[in-house]
């Protein structure tokens, strides 16, 4: 990442972030969607298998997850799987193409074909985590009793001990709109925070509990929803926060695939907590690359992004 560039860069809602190499591969994609051609769905695949080949686990979860919601409304994964049924990437692909269809459509068909794939992933691939992720998410959609769920967690953490999707996905099934409370959330992040390196893909975890719970008073309403913005006073709160600001945009301090995802997070709960002047080298290392969360809670992203980024430089 280039942080800290004077040069404000045109904002637009970037799902490969910075990762330049997703970046033309997303391109390429959307040129053979347009073409029509007959032959563009195999061509696609061609692409895909051939960008899929790396076993970094952080970079290798981030793509996938990318590519499957990018392709989630075509027949591109389904027709991998399709063509090789023992390619357990092609088959986690086409698992998490079916988790994001379903959930855009409150459609859960394909939920159950989901979890088969990922089954199958895990036996054809021991060492690799990304079945066990998806697994996770399923786990959440189907409700899997408590053991069930840990146990598809522990298994996870065997294969790539810091994963940040894992834990995102965790921390959300612990929450009360899942199967859990906020007192296991703020256990959860307790736990992860005096365990973890400073700099662990899953670094966001606290900070992105914060920003839901926050997100989730003001949704109520009322005059609770007015008195939100109280929430940053808490000294815990305020402590992730001041760690987040302090150390997150130093040069090469976070590595990780998804790194400007989570700067979005702290740029946000920043600008909440009425802290523009702190946000504002948070902006400068994002660039251009904005998030739909946790912007869209304040209505459209990219808009939302903005107006709190100029915000942040207007700030003294």
């Amino acid at each position: 990442m280039s942080f800290l560039s004077t040069r404000r860069k045109a904002s637009r809602i970037m799902l490969e972030l910075d990762d330049v190499h997703l970046g033309k591969l997303l391109k390429s994609l959307r040129t053979t969607m347009r073409s029509g051609a007959i032959a563009s769905t195999d061509l696609r695949v061609s692409q895909i298998a051939d960008f899929l080949k790396g076993r970094d686990w952080d970079r290798h979860t981030f793509h996938l997850e990318v590519l499957a919601h990018f392709l989630a409304d075509t027949p591109v994964p389904s027709k991998w799987a399709e063509q090789q049924p023992d390619n357990a990437t092609a088959l986690v692909l086409h698992a998490w193409s079916e988790l994001f269809r379903a959930r855009a459509t409150g459609n859960s068909e394909g939920v159950s074909r989901a979890r088969t794939n990922c089954l199958r992933a895990a036996d054809l691939a021991p060492l690799d985590p990304t079945p066990w992720i998806v697994l996770l998410t399923v786990s959440r959609l189907e409700r899997y009793r408590t053991a069930d769920t840990f146990y598809v967690w522990n298994e996870i953490l065997l294969r790539d001990r810091w994963n940040r999707e894992a834990y995102l996905s965790m921390m959300r099934y612990l929450s009360p709109d899942e199967a859990g409370s906020r007192l296991q959330v703020l256990e959860f992040v307790d736990s992860l925070r005096s365990r973890m390196p400073m700099n662990a893909p899953c670094a966001a975890t606290e900070l992105t509990s914060q920003v839901l719970h926050y997100q989730s008073i003001r949704a109520r309403g009322g005059v609770e929803g007015l008195m939100a913005r109280n929430y940053w006073n808490d000294i815990h709160v305020t402590a992730a926060l001041d760690h987040a600001s302090r150390h997150w945009t130093q040069p090469s301090f976070l590595s990780h695939a998804a790194a400007l995802a989570d700067l979005n997070t702290l740029a946000y709960a920043l600008t909440s907590a009425d802290r523009p002047r702190e946000a504002r080298p948070v902006f400068r290392a994002i660039g251009g690359a904005v998030t739909s969360w946790p912007w869209q809670f304040e209505g459209d992203p990219l808009t939302a992004f903005q107006r709190a980024q100029s915000r942040a430089e207007a700030s003294r």
